[in-house]
């Protein structure tokens, strides 16, 4: 994982590929979109597009419109385009993600996103589908899971008032983790999940 706040993005095609990893990086990124079309799916991005076409486009051209990003993605349909667009990252030392071509230096992992978290998951390009099945389980699964942290930051700043012992701090705050009715309590009401943490586990 790589702060890019304000950091400059650029992603080579405006295909629903091209909108996918836009999607993926517009949060924290400064993202720019080269292509000379656009899937309809950009619509709704708020990120930068240039109008260019890149087909048949020679390698001093590619490279002024690398610059000084600090991350290429290549998304166009086109390999051996991508794979030029690479070699040219390479060259200027940029960080790199091919959708299809030769493998960059930057995976682009399946992501749950939460307001208080972010995981990452991936098999290294073996199989797509099981990081899109580990995301939608644990999504599934997990579905109060920004409560759950809000929850824990909370009742720990409250245990480093209260209790010195950083072994039973530790614990209390595992077993609150581990506690089915907690977790239930959080899907419908926040004020009784804290209140059942704190009768259970943070009174002697």
């Amino acid at each position: 994982m790589l702060d890019l706040t304000g950091r400059a993005v650029l992603i080579f095609g405006g295909g629903e590929v091209g909108a996918r990893k836009a999607a993926f990086f517009r949060h924290e990124a400064d993202v720019t979109v080269i292509s000379r079309s656009f899937a309809p799916a950009f619509d709704d991005l708020a990120v930068r597009r240039r109008r260019t076409d890149l087909a048949g486009m020679p390698d001093d051209d590619l490279e002024r419109l690398v610059g000084d990003a600090f991350l290429v993605v290549a998304a166009t349909p086109d390999a051996g385009l991508n794979d030029r667009i690479g070699r040219i990252c390479r060259r200027r030392g940029v960080h790199f993600n091919n959708a299809a071509g030769e493998q960059g230096d930057v995976l682009i992992p399946s992501v749950i996103r939460g307001r208080r978290y972010l995981m990452a998951i991936t098999t290294f390009g073996m199989s797509p589908a099981v990081p899109r099945y580990i995301r939608m389980r644990l999504e599934e699964e997990y579905g109060e899971l920004d409560g759950m942290i809000e929850l824990q930051g909370e009742l720990r700043a409250m245990l480093k008032e209260t209790e010195p012992s950083q072994e039973k701090r530790s614990a209390a705050l595992w077993s609150i983790l581990s506690d089915e009715e907690i977790w239930t309590a959080l899907a419908s009401d926040y004020a009784d999940a804290r209140r059942i943490a704190e009768e259970r586990y943070l009174r002697a």
